[in-house]
């Protein structure tokens, strides 16, 4: 791993930086830590695991209702996800020290880098996969819009599915045991066409079955 990439530019991780150490410690707070929070506190649940592609020819792409999100995504998968972070969040030292060992790479939300884009392709060389929230930036519970055409143009341009998943419950704070709920539902691979329209529209109608919350298309 070069530690001057990482530390250097936020935007850019070489396949190596996605080594065992990594995952290991994404493992350890994801699928320890958060799991025994998600379990114990909000009663998690996750279907549709089968639809989840053997290879990591895909990307995942779920919709957004809080600061949970990522985690719980993580800690439902049995390969490491690498997730796109706003690029101030790299700015706060323990921050930047915290999502690195993570997987997470910085992203300017005005101005995505060449850096940004060689790093997504990077990941596709290595057992992780890339998470991405096509509504940009959490959003309330209820309906599904604002979403933006970067996810299929990823997908468009490495020639990879999308993995559609509802998250619900996640929004709703809670600390006292067994107070909470959350479920996950995982839909099936929505296959990667030259019209972004149209898979920004399959996501967001795929994600409104698995969630029950409104799709608003962009058209609208």
């Amino acid at each position: 791993m070069s530690e001057m990439n990482t530390n250097g530019n936020n935007a850019y991780r070489p396949p190596e930086f996605y080594n065992i150490w990594r995952h290991f410690f994404l493992f350890l707070v994801t699928h320890i830590f958060y799991m025994i929070r998600f379990k114990l506190v909000y009663r998690l649940e996750v279907h549709g695991r089968e639809n989840i592609p053997k290879d990591n020819n895909f990307i995942i792409a779920a919709n957004h209702l809080s600061t949970l999100d990522p985690p719980l995504v993580c800690s439902i998968m049995d390969r490491g996800v690498a997730y796109m972070a706003k690029k101030e969040l790299f700015e706060n030292p323990f921050m930047r020290w915290w999502l690195n060992w993570l997987g997470a790479f910085a992203v300017d939300r005005e101005n995505v880098s060449v850096s940004t884009m060689k790093t997504v392709k990077a990941i596709r060389k290595t057992k992780w996969v890339l998470g991405i929230f096509p509504q940009g930036t959490r959003q309330l519970d209820g309906e599904i819009k604002n979403l933006t055409k970067g996810f299929a143009s990823i997908a468009k341009s490495n020639k990879c599915g999308v993995l559609p998943v509802g998250i619900i419950g996640t929004n709703e704070v809670k600390r006292i045991p067994f107070t909470g709920k959350i479920i996950v539902n995982i839909g099936e691979i929505i296959p990667y066409t030259d019209n972004l329209d149209e898979m920004v529209d399959n996501w967001g109608k795929a994600v409104e079955k698995l969630t029950g919350f409104k799709y608003v298309s962009p058209s609208n």
